[in-house]
């Protein structure tokens, strides 16, 4: 069986502001033999993409130092702005076993990767998640709290050396994120408000680190070019907290506040039981068996 690896980088321009900067990581991504793009997402408001690549572990390591590389030259941090917290050019890249592959051997994936950005591009790195050198590091959150703007001051506490480089940032790409972890979801709740503290004050309440659902990490956004404000969230372990526990209780806090949820999102990719796992709450499914009895499956299986 063919060794995969997701990996799901994640870049701070988008196509609604840079087209050619976004169309240049496309470029990139679609270079190398034995890495296929899955899927691209851009979002303005954020001024972010989001790309998901499936491929062997040798390919997806070499395009996404490709891309890391790429971003440096087409991206300046110091003239970023966007809704979404950032701290580099290549903001994140999360590698997440997927075939025949072991965490652990993503976790030595990171690592090589995070050592040749630095020697050859002198962008410094953290490691996250199941990568993290410390427990302190595992929360992504962490890493990239101070931002872009406020990272050369942190890198110089104690405790928050790079794993990878010298105790300051790239001038014009910051520092990088790179880490092996399990799939999580990328979901977004969308109100009907245009006051970005609703949720704000519904994100608090929901993320696991301010005492809500264990697996969910949230934020408040305002997605100005809609005039309404979002609630964003990883949902890192969607059997653990499923996406229609975090939807339902977000609805029922937006109608206290006076307001309502317009629409949901999912970016990038999802296993597919995320997805099933709300359909049968919602049917309300009896004795529901998504293996057998999703044709899907089934054809998968098939010669």
């Amino acid at each position: 069986m063919a060794k995969l690896v997701e990996c799901i980088p994640n870049f701070s321009c988008s196509r609604e502001k840079d087209e050619a900067a976004y169309n240049a990581l496309v470029d990139v991504a679609n270079s190398v033999p034995g890495c296929t793009l899955f899927d691209a997402q851009t979002d303005g408001n954020h001024n972010r993409c989001v790309f998901t690549m499936i491929g062997s572990p040798e390919a997806i390591e070499e395009v996404a130092f490709r891309l890391t590389k790429k971003a440096a030259e087409v991206i300046d941090m110091t003239k970023h702005t966007g809704e979404h917290s950032r701290m580099g050019a290549t903001d994140v890249i999360p590698f997440v076993p997927t075939m025949d592959v072991t965490v652990e051997e993503c976790v030595e994936m990171s690592k090589r990767l995070g050592q040749r950005i630095w020697d050859e591009l002198k962008i410094p790195s953290f490691l996250y998640e199941d990568s993290a050198s410390t427990p302190a590091r595992q929360n992504l959150a962490a890493c990239r709290k101070g931002q872009f703007e406020g990272m050369p001051e942190k890198l110089l506490q104690p405790e928050w050396a790079p794993d990878f480089g010298e105790r300051k940032i790239h001038p014009t790409a910051g520092i990088t994120a790179i880490g092996a972890r399990m799939p999580l979801v990328a979901f977004n709740v969308n109100l009907a408000t245009a006051d970005v503290e609703v949720a704000k004050k519904i994100a608090k309440v929901i993320r696991g680190s301010s005492g809500g659902f264990k697996y969910c990490k949230a934020m408040g956004f305002m997605l100005e070019d809609r005039g309404i404000a979002q609630v964003s969230m990883n949902m890192v372990n969607y059997e653990g907290t499923p996406l229609y526990v975090v939807y339902e209780q977000i609805k029922a806090l937006a109608e206290r506040y006076g307001t309502y949820v317009v629409d949901s999102e999912i970016v990038g990719l999802t296993p597919a039981k995320a997805m099933i796992d709300c359909a049968e709450f919602y049917l309300k499914a009896k004795d529901f068996d998504c293996h057998n009895q999703i044709m899907e499956y089934h054809l998968i299986g098939m010669e």
